[in-house]
């Protein structure tokens, strides 16, 4: 029974393989150019907080981990990210936090969520 088990659990494993290859490939997506305010995630969505009042707070929740984010003119917030596994994007956003950046990228929409692979952020007037 043992042995059935171990076979089952290893041809199941072995199907799973493409499966799992294709989940770590790069999803296409659009070179673009954005312009908007660096927020902390957590405190705009959930108090509203942002603003220069806000910038001691949001590098605070950003060193400690808390995402931040690109709040456009048009109210859309984009989510940086990296197509590598463990790449935080934190640090390239923390000397802007509540302040107007112009970043370009790689724009991706999945599953509701706008992305941007960040390739260059310079502050924005």
């Amino acid at each position: 029974m043992l042995k059935r088990i171990l076979a089952t659990t290893a041809v199941l494993a072995f199907c799973a393989l493409p499966l799992a290859a294709q989940a770590h490939e790069k999803m296409a997506g659009d070179e673009t150019t954005i312009t908007g305010q660096v927020v902390d995630l957590n405190c705009n969505t959930t108090n509203g907080a942002s603003g220069a009042g806000h910038k001691a707070c949001a590098q605070a929740c950003a060193k400690a981990g808390v995402p931040l984010g690109i709040l456009s003119s048009d109210g859309t917030i984009y989510l940086p990210v990296s197509s590598k596994p463990g790449d935080p994007q934190n640090s390239k956003l923390i000397p802007f936090a509540e302040s107007k950046v112009k970043v370009t990228g790689t724009h991706r929409m999945v599953s509701g969520l706008h992305t941007i692979e960040i390739k260059t952020v310079t502050a924005a007037t």
